[in-house]
């Protein structure tokens, strides 16, 4: 088996996480400059198989797309033209910020290391791909 890896874009960061090879576990990976993300994607492809990409989907509280939606279709855009052979599925990211936010807080961490919003951002993709992965098992 391969991993699947989750995205959680931003303007400025990208926060990644992927699976075990047996996609059993969700881990953090890291958090990426925006701008570097397909440059990480290429070198990271080199070392590992990856079956599938997630791509977080931004909704409102009413369930209609954020505004956020519109950074992100180009950004779908150019992973299917760059890596057409790779799957892409979207995951509803809607709490995936505060929940990282109070996974920090619950962590034990403090305050300094709570305002790392790279953290923030990368603890969000493990959060969209842990609730793929349990969405799949049940």
């Amino acid at each position: 088996m391969a991993r699947i890896l989750a995205i959680d874009f931003g303007k400025k960061r990208t926060g990644v996480a992927v699976t075990d090879e047996l996609q059993l576990i969700a881990s953090g990976l890291t958090t990426v400059a925006t701008h570097d993300f397909f440059d990480f994607l290429v070198d990271y492809l080199k070392q590992e198989k990856v079956e599938l990409f997630l791509v977080g989907e931004p909704k409102q509280m009413n369930n209609e797309v954020s505004e956020s939606e519109a950074l992100i279709i180009p950004f779908i855009n150019r992973l299917t033209k760059v890596h057409p052979t790779i799957p892409i599925k979207r995951v509803d990211e809607r709490f995936t910020s505060k929940m990282a936010f109070q996974t920090m807080i619950d962590g034990g961490l403090k305050k300094k290391q709570r305002q790392n919003k790279a953290l923030i951002d990368e603890i969000s993709a493990t959060i969209i791909l842990q609730s793929y992965l349990y969405n799949l098992k049940n």
